[in-house]
């Protein structure tokens, strides 16, 4: 029975969301929750502003109130929920693939071996830049596959970039 559970890396079927082979998962940045908390404040304020003033107009003060009040509960949720989500992501470079986890409630663990990478994509929006941060997307032929790395420091993003598009160009698969 324990056989049956063991997989092809050679560990329990238990552990399918560990890196395996002794390895450790590398984290994203921990500026990473506040880059969403401060992302979900400003759309957070212009909804709040905009239906608490025609809840104002159409159905007076207690309306546009309790619309506010709704947008801050909804907030708050939000920013305790991208905690729990910043948590949850790691990456793994292994010596044929690399293994991108993440999830909350629905936990995924995806194997991008560095032959099928068809190229590696780094991205910064304002906030992020302003706060050092960059997203690295791995693109493969079959979408499903795609990983994404939100929440790396700029440096280590174009490092990851630069070490992933080598071990792509050294593995490649004649795609």
């Amino acid at each position: 029975m324990a056989e049956q559970q063991a997989g092809a890396a050679g560990y329990p079927a238990a552990e399918a969301f560990e890196p395996g082979a002794g390895l450790v998962w590398s984290r994203i940045s921990s500026r990473y929750p506040w880059h969403r908390r401060i992302a979900a404040l400003v759309r957070a304020i212009p909804v709040a502003a905009v239906g608490a003033f025609l809840l104002w107009r159409g159905g007076g003060t207690l309306a546009a109130l309790l619309w506010v009040v709704g947008v801050l509960a909804v907030l708050v949720v939000s920013w305790v929920a991208v905690e729990i989500a910043y948590r949850s992501y790691g990456y793994a470079e292994r010596g044929d693939d690399l293994i991108v986890t993440s999830g909350v409630f629905v936990r995924r663990l995806i194997v991008v071996p560095y032959g099928r990478m068809q190229f590696v994509d780094v991205t910064a929006g304002l906030l992020e830049r302003w706060m050092g941060l960059s997203t690295v997307r791995l693109h493969t032929a079959a979408a499903a596959t795609d990983a994404v790395i939100p929440g790396l420091p700029a440096a280590e993003a174009a490092l990851l970039r630069d070490r992933l598009a080598r071990k792509g160009e050294e593995r490649s698969m004649g795609l």
